[in-house]
């Protein structure tokens, strides 16, 4: 009888410990890029259909999103500022918007070194951003080291398409 009174305590105990994903409320969280490459954006962020028309313009300076860097360093080009000040002008008109500053780097180096490498550059666009008025919870910065590389040739002008920051807005991350 005492080893049923025990083990029936241990059910209701660890019963009690158990968690049920509350599935009544409205959830939000990160937007998933599944292994197909497919993004699916959450409720409550807006989705890259809903940007406007500035965003995706080709004719448009916003429609760049990508910030190159020279080999081994993190320091923002002089031909790249323009790019970020008139991100940072239309972050500052248009407060509901949020960025994610992802950074990359090409395959050269240690994993840990390219991680390392790509978080300085995100946080070089953030950081500038920022100096340039933008509020810091508009801005995310990670790395992404050399695991999202946009050219995968073993020569030097793609190893350069691959040192990068790229500028997502919320729909698009």
């Amino acid at each position: 009888m005492k080893h049923l009174v025990i083990s029936a305590l241990l059910a209701l105990f660890i019963a009690g410990c158990s968690s049920t994903p509350d599935t009544g409320a409205e959830q939000s969280g990160a937007p998933v890029e599944g292994r197909d490459g497919v993004r699916t954006v959450t409720a409550g962020g807006v989705g890259s259909s809903q940007l406007p028309a500035i965003l995706t313009d080709p004719k448009s300076i916003l429609s760049k999103r990508s910030v190159y860097f020279d080999y081994d360093s993190f320091e923002i080009k002089p031909e790249f500022k323009d790019l970020v000040a008139a991100h940072a002008k239309f972050l500052n008109e248009n407060r509901q918007f949020r960025v994610l500053v992802q950074g990359n780097t090409d395959e050269r180096g240690s994993r840990e070194y390219n991680i390392a490498l790509g978080q300085k550059r995100a946080d070089a666009v953030k950081k500038t951003l920022t100096l340039l008025g933008v509020r810091e919870d508009q801005v995310e910065s990670v790395s992404l080291g050399e695991e999202k590389p946009s050219c995968v040739d073993q020569s030097e002008a793609c190893w350069a398409k691959n040192r990068r920051s790229d500028i997502l807005y919320n729909g698009e991350f």
